[in-house]
């Protein structure tokens, strides 16, 4: 579109759909011409216009959130239950929008760990009732772990496993963890629990073929 409003509406409508929650940062992670103060003139005239709301949505990113009306209803729903739900897992591409890590939140530090987390092709983020429980680069050799809750660990390991046959993604060898060699850790032992074997490197999960 060579109008540059209509292209900027269209993308502000598109942030709402992707990301659910509009943040700063979500919007810093698209690369978007005019970056977050032209998305916020756009999503201010939405909310004007009733087409979605502005507020403190997630804790700690400021008042500057915007989400439809549906999204902030859904939410409520979540925040208001008595008993939490079992413990929901998903494993992602880094680069997905579903992905909060790198674009609306920042990446969790540890410390004594050089080896940094990123928004890069090819790697993967296992998320544990919205917290970041495990960062993979492409191909696993290098893993980071934000947890030491063997509960979390093992239910962060099976759904990696699960996600690596269910989309048959490349065989994934994990060798270090936190710069440390794989065998001996929890995490180590939580991805035998899953599955994976050892091999000379660091431990397995083999690719699936089509015969499987």
């Amino acid at each position: 579109e060579a109008d540059s409003t209509l292209r900027a509406t269209a993308a502000a409508s598109l942030l709402l759909d992707r990301y659910g929650v509009v943040t700063r940062g979500s919007v810093q992670a698209e690369g978007l011409p005019g970056g977050f103060a032209q998305a916020y003139r756009v999503l201010a005239g939405f909310e004007q216009a009733g087409h979605c709301r502005r507020g403190y949505v997630i804790e700690k990113l400021g008042a500057a959130q915007f989400a439809a009306s549906a999204t902030v209803d859904r939410l409520r729903e979540f925040a208001g239950l008595a008993d939490p739900p079992p413990l929901r897992t998903f494993t992602l591409a880094a680069t997905d929008p579903a992905n909060p890590y790198g674009a609306a939140l920042p990446w969790p530090a540890l410390e004594g760990v050089t080896h940094r987390p990123g928004r890069k092709a090819g790697g993967l983020v296992t998320i544990v009732d919205g917290t970041l429980a495990l960062y993979l680069e492409r191909g696993g050799k290098s893993a980071l772990a934000f947890t030491d809750d063997d509960a979390v660990l093992t239910a962060a390991a099976a759904d990696l496993a699960a996600t690596a046959r269910a989309r048959r993604l490349a065989t994934l060898t994990i060798e270090q963890v936190n710069g440390a060699f794989v065998y001996g850790t929890p995490v180590g032992r939580a991805l035998r629990d899953a599955g994976f074997v050892e091999s000379p490197r660091g431990l397995t999960l083999r690719r699936l073929t089509a015969g499987d």
